[in-house]
């Protein structure tokens, strides 16, 4: 009987490992395959704030990725910098993390994972995309440094083999980039702020496929754009006479007017369709954004005429050092020059977080 019970409990065991399932293995962090991940990727849509594959932004682009490996990591740009252990550049392998600095703002600023050959991918104005660092004008004169993050597994590169010399190809004219608009050309000073911007619904062009870049911006206009990149809610009823509650812009005008960057009149108007001068340009974008703090003091006039005693002197000197486009890097700044379409979007490009 003792016999019949031990084959009993043989067969039992026998049976239920055949039923048994395996552990599934985690999913290795290794360079290589942070990599691949991140590529799964490209061409998710941007947004400040973003942090999912509904659309990113550079940190939480590389948030996310790295969360899936389970390796956590700061949410900023610059907090991540301060994690992993410094790479040369030269000795960069797939899935280090790449820096760039002074992009939006001064200090670090952008993220990117390296995935070799001189090429890293990261969440941009335009989406998520592999750049190169030695050969795009924007992004290799801003590279800060790169960090190796612990627990992740890298290959050493292979030294690329020699290819067997080729006779040159002829010589081809470098296509022009298409643009948006019919008449903003791709040379354009404020070309890349107005794509930027009309990428992310932040300023639209007209009917006739135009953007009427010389066209002077309106307060209201101003108010608008403004918020679509701050997304602040109106605290207080709308009390402005020239602003009917039901006017497209009259939820944005509020809540500038509420958070102070953009007031009215002392005759309870507003002024909506009110061009608004470029000092008044410097000035409201330094209320919104901070431009002050995050540029250094004044010690010099920024433009001839400009003297540091004007009451806009400062913001308009941060403004011309935070300018991404050139189109501030002019001897004169115009004070009472009415802002064009085209100053406005340089404007709002340099000192909003949009990158």
């Amino acid at each position: 009987m003792r016999k019949q019970l031990v084959v009993f409990l043989a067969f039992i065991l026998v049976f239920t490992s055949m039923f048994t399932v395996a552990p599934q293995k985690s999913q290795a962090a290794s360079g290589d395959s942070i990599v691949a991940y991140a590529k799964k990727f490209e061409g998710t849509p941007y947004l400040f704030g973003g942090s999912t594959p509904t659309a990113f932004d550079c940190s939480g682009y590389i948030l996310y990725v790295f969360k899936f490996f389970g390796i956590s990591l700061p949410r900023t740009s610059e907090t991540q910098f301060n994690v992993g252990t410094s790479v040369a550049r030269d000795n960069l392998q797939a899935g280090d993390l790449v820096f760039f600095e002074n992009t939006y703002k001064p200090g670090i600023s952008h993220t990117g994972i390296y995935i070799g050959n001189g090429n890293f991918i990261s969440a941009e104005s335009s989406g998520v995309k592999i750049s190169n660092l030695d050969t795009n004008p924007y992004w290799g004169p801003k590279y800060a440094g790169a960090k190796r993050v612990s627990g992740i597994t890298t290959t050493p590169p292979t030294k690329p083999v020699a290819p067997t010399p080729t006779p040159p190809a002829p010589s081809k004219p470098t296509p022009t980039p298409p643009t948006s608009f019919n008449d903003v050309a791709a040379k354009h000073p404020a070309y890349e702020a107005i794509e930027t911007l009309s990428t992310q619904k932040i300023i639209s062009g007209f009917p006739d496929g135009s953007f009427q870049p010389e066209m002077q911006v309106t307060r209201g206009q101003a108010a608008t754009m403004i918020n679509r990149v701050l997304k602040l809610r109106p605290r207080f009823p709308l009390s402005y006479s020239d602003v009917p509650a039901t006017h497209a812009f009259a939820k944005d005008i509020s809540a500038m007017s509420d958070a102070g960057i953009l007031s009215g009149y002392e005759d309870g108007s507003f002024g909506m369709y009110d061009p608004l001068t470029k000092a008044q340009l410097a000035i409201i974008l330094d209320r919104a954004f901070s431009m002050t703090t995050t540029a250094s003091v004044l010690t010099k006039p920024p433009y001839i005429d400009v003297p540091v005693t004007y009451r806009a002197a400062e913001a308009i000197g941060a403004l011309k050092k935070m300018d991404k486009t050139t189109v501030f890097q002019t001897p004169n700044f115009s004070i009472a020059a009415n802002a064009t379409r085209a100053q406005f979007s340089a404007a709002l490009y340099s000192v909003a977080e949009l990158r």
